[in-house]
This record gives C-alpha cells, sequence and structure tokens, in this order.
C-alpha cells in the first residue's frame, strides 16, 4: 500500500477512537460500553450528563476542525500560498469582531450570530485584498497584510472586551475557545453551515487544482480565474467564520492540517480537502480533550494548546521553506 492509502485508513481509525475516548474522559469517566449501553437504555445518569455535555462540544470540535482546516486549504489554492490561513490572515478575527461587535449591540440577534461572522470574515479578507493589490496580488504581501488586519481586528475585540462588561461572555466564548458550555442549539448551527461549506468545498476540488496553474495560462484555456478565486475565498470564509462564531478562535489549524496533507496524500484537491477535513476534526478534538484532561480539574483552552503546537510549526515551516507556493 501507499503512503497515501495508509495515511487515509490511519485517519479513518485514529479519528472514531479518539472521539470516543474524549466521550469517556474527564470528570466523569465510564467504559465505552456503558456509555453505548447507557445511550440505548436512558437509564444512566452519568450518560445523560455526558450527552448534555460533552457531546455538544465534541461535535462542535469535530466540525470546527474540518471547516478551519478545509478553509486553509481553499485559501492556500486562491492566495498560491502555503502560509494562508483564516487565522493568521485576519479572516477568523475579522469574524470574531464582528460577532462580539453585535452580539454587544443587538443581544436578541443572537441567533444570527453565524451571519455577523461571516460579514466580518468576509470583510477581513476583502481588506487583504483590497491592500495587497499593486499591479497584481504578491503571495508574500497578501500574508503581511493578513497579519496587519489580523492585529487590528485582534486589538478591536480586546478593547471591546475592556469597555463594555456585559459583553466580556461573548468574548469569552468567541475568544478563548474552552469549547465549554456548548449547547445542542450550537450543533445544530455548526452541523447546518459547516456541512454546507464543506461540501462546497469538496464540489470545487477541481477549479482549487486549476488555480496552480499561472494565471496567463488558465486565461488562455479559456478558464474564468477571477469567478473560481471568488466562488472558492467566499465557501472558505464561510467555513472559518461559522467555526469562529460557534467555537472561537482557533489559530494555526488551516495552516498545520493543509502542509502534512500535502505531505501524506499530495496536492491532488479531491483527495486533500476531504483528507483535511478529517484531519483537522481529530487535531481539535485532541487538543480540547488534552485541555480537559491534562491537569484537570483545571481547563485550558483548546485555542492555547494551538497556539502551542502551531506557532513552532510555523517557524520550522518558514526555516525549511525555500519558496513560495505558485512563485
Amino acid at each position: 500500500m501507499n503512503k497515501k492509502v495508509i495515511s487515509f485508513i490511519a485517519i479513518i481509525i485514529l479519528l472514531p477512537v479518539v472521539t470516543i475516548y474524549s466521550a469517556i474522559t474527564g470528570s466523569i469517566e465510564i467504559s465505552a460500553f456503558e456509555m453505548i449501553k447507557g445511550l440505548f437504555s436512558g437509564a444512566d445518569e452519568n450518560v445523560a450528563i455526558i450527552q448534555d455535555l460533552r457531546f455538544p462540544r465534541i461535535i462542535i470540535s469535530l466540525f470546527a476542525g474540518a471547516a478551519l482546516s478545509v478553509s486553509g486549504v481553499l485559501l492556500q489554492a486562491v492566495m498560491r500560498n502555503p502560509l494562508a490561513e483564516p487565522g493568521i490572515i485576519g479572516v477568523s478575527s475579522g469574524a470574531g469582531f464582528f460577532t462580539i461587535l453585535m452580539v454587544t449591540l443587538f443581544p436578541t440577534l443572537f441567533f444570527f450570530s453565524p451571519l455577523f461572522a461571516f460579514l466580518g470574515g468576509a470583510l477581513a479578507f476583502l481588506l487583504v485584498y483590497l491592500f495587497s493589490w499593486k499591479s497584481g496580488l504578491d503571495p508574500l504581501r497578501m500574508i503581511l497584510i493578513g497579519v496587519a488586519i489580523n492585529a487590528v481586528f485582534t486589538g478591536l475585540s480586546e478593547l471591546m472586551s475592556a469597555q463594555a462588561a456585559s459583553s466580556m461572555m461573548s468574548n469569552i466564548s468567541v475568544t478563548t475557545s474552552t469549547l465549554s458550555m456548548k449547547t445542542w442549539d450550537d450543533v445544530e448551527i455548526m452541523v447546518l453551515y459547516g456541512s454546507i461549506g464543506l461540501i462546497a468545498s469538496f464540489l470545487l476540488f477541481a477549479w482549487c487544482n486549476h488555480l496552480s496553474l499561472r494565471d496567463k495560462t488558465l486565461k488562455n484555456l479559456g478558464f474564468n480565474v477571477n469567478r473560481a478565486r471568488f466562488v472558492i475565498s467566499i465557501v472558505a470564509v464561510l467555513l472559518a467564520s461559522i467555526a469562529t462564531a460557534i467555537a472561537g478562535m482557533f489559530t494555526f489549524v488551516g495552516l498545520l492540517i493543509p502542509h502534512i496533507g500535502r505531505s501524506l496524500v499530495g496536492t491532488d484537491h479531491k483527495v486533500l480537502i476531504p483528507f483535511s477535513a478529517m484531519a483537522g476534526a481529530l487535531l481539535i478534538v485532541v487538543a480540547d480533550t488534552l485541555g480537559r484532561t491534562i491537569i484537570a480539574p483545571i481547563e485550558i483552552p483548546a485555542s492555547i494548546i494551538m497556539a502551542v503546537i502551531g506557532g513552532p510549526f510555523l517557524i520550522f515551516l518558514l526555516r525549511k521553506s525555500d519558496r513560495i507556493y505558485g512563485n
């Protein structure tokens, strides 16, 4: 068997195993058999507690990880840059800021927070495009502009946190990513919009493959480059925004997973997108489980776990890479 097949088999096995382990591990510990039995009988009080408190955060972790990873794959295809990632270029912070702003100003519209997040993420991405355009799009310039946009929106979010105590809970839910106290209502929103984005992203795999060629070549072949970039960007922003609105801000997920995916399964997006979705889901579940258990009963936000992992990896990637994708 080649590396691609082995990688898929490994991720298909690991994902359910880690998910089950996460469900049965924590302040309430039961065996997998007891959990399955309790789910069917409905008579086990511990299983009922786990079902209401632990299951929602696990499902949200799975979908958030998949969404952020695939968003990273799509943004890297659009920008032709392996460093493009929704957390780094400001999409996540823009989504988070708009969510905090609108929920603070209009608390009764909390149900529409995914829409606000999408608008904020789209605005951040648009600003990156506008400020990066200078006789064409330079991949390195886009990343640097994205870092600046990310800093601006992060600062605005922190300012709102300092100025409006009433919005503190909203800020915590968006910026710390503990994934605690998630409800089945959150799961419904995450699964609905996340599924739409993930399905759409897979349908766009051919366009992502085409964008690896130079614009001039694509135009000579009759391919509408601008339309492809616009549609793929919309799907990428949708995925990153819904993950930020429901799960909070995670950095480096969309950087780590696509890079690992390319080394294991190649650059064909028909394979890379589903692999990245599963690997991203696995990564966030692992991060959340570690955060809950490593120094229990104190809980470390999953976003901190990801920052600790992702920071050194980014340094490694920058030192090892001699070229920028698409140049």
